[in-house]
């Protein structure tokens, strides 16, 4: 697995045809032991039929389950993408709430935030910024948090109470995204699925074997729509792999919000 994801972090393409490559090598190594048995006389069963169909099916089943888990890792992480930039969001508004001074401070220390925020959604596989985007956040966390803890002993009250709590949900945000990052599919799926395309495609190339007939623009037409899928789910269910990464458009439009209120003068 490790080999498919070094492939994907240099280009999704390589991966493409990587996996292309293995379908076809399993699917003419089929068609070569299908031809043996056919000069070697080897009757025809209408079993293997069945068992190609069935090995298709079940292929089919597990790849729709892969999809369907790739899916929802995508749709996990933009939905605690969405939560964690309005978290940051509503911090930001309590905390200019409170005017110059330590509430001033906070607001401020919460736009470098979504900047470091920002960073590690952005940052590649293995890209030493991951581990500085997080170091640097539970830095801020304990400035920002230090900065609460005046405030509240200065500014008793409900607002305060309200910042404080307004900052927790912002904290935790932060670590319900960075496990939403790195929870990706279960590999056992990914090699499950790609052990049952090359059955696949090795018992479906036998088939042909034995018939005498390869049909080769259509299981090649085959191959390739299958590894399309095949690569989309790798794309879809790793963060940090292809097109599909953490999505960063809620923390750019929660960093554009980051404008001077103006205060209305009395009537």
């Amino acid at each position: 697995m490790q080999l498919l994801g070094d492939l994907a972090a240099w280009h999704i393409l390589a991966l493409g045809i990587f996996l292309l490559f293995l379908q076809f090598i399993a699917r003419e190594a089929g068609f070569w032991y299908g031809q043996r048995s056919l000069n070697a006389n080897v009757k025809k069963d209408e079993g293997v039929n069945v068992i190609v169909g069935a090995i298709l099916g079940l292929l089919a089943f597990v790849l729709a389950l892969n999809l369907s888990v790739a899916t929802s890792r995508t749709a996990e992480r933009r939905l605690t993408s969405l939560q964690e930039a309005n978290a940051i969001g509503t911090s930001w508004l309590q905390a200019t709430a409170f005017g110059p001074g330590h509430g001033e401070t906070i607001a401020n220390l919460l736009k470098s935030y979504a900047d470091e925020r920002l960073a590690y959604i952005q940052a590649d596989r293995d890209s030493p910024m991951i581990t500085e985007a997080i170091a640097k956040t539970s830095e801020l966390q304990t400035q920002i948090w230090g900065h609460l803890i005046v405030l509240l002993r200065d500014n008793p009250g409900p607002q305060s109470t309200a910042l404080m709590t307004s900052l927790n949900t912002t904290f935790d945000a932060s670590t319900a995204m960075r496990f939403a990052m790195i929870y990706t599919i279960p590999p056992q799926l990914l090699w499950l699925l790609l052990a049952l395309n090359l059955c696949g495609m090795g018992a479906l190339g036998y088939q042909f074997g034995l018939i005498g007939k390869h049909h080769r623009w259509l299981t090649t037409m085959m191959n390739i729509l299958l590894t399309v899928l095949l690569v989309e789910i790798v794309d879809l269910g790793n963060a940090r792999l292809g097109n599909f990464r953490g999505d960063t458009l809620a923390y750019a439009w929660t960093e554009q919000s980051f404008q001077p209120i103006p205060i209305p003068t009395a009537p």
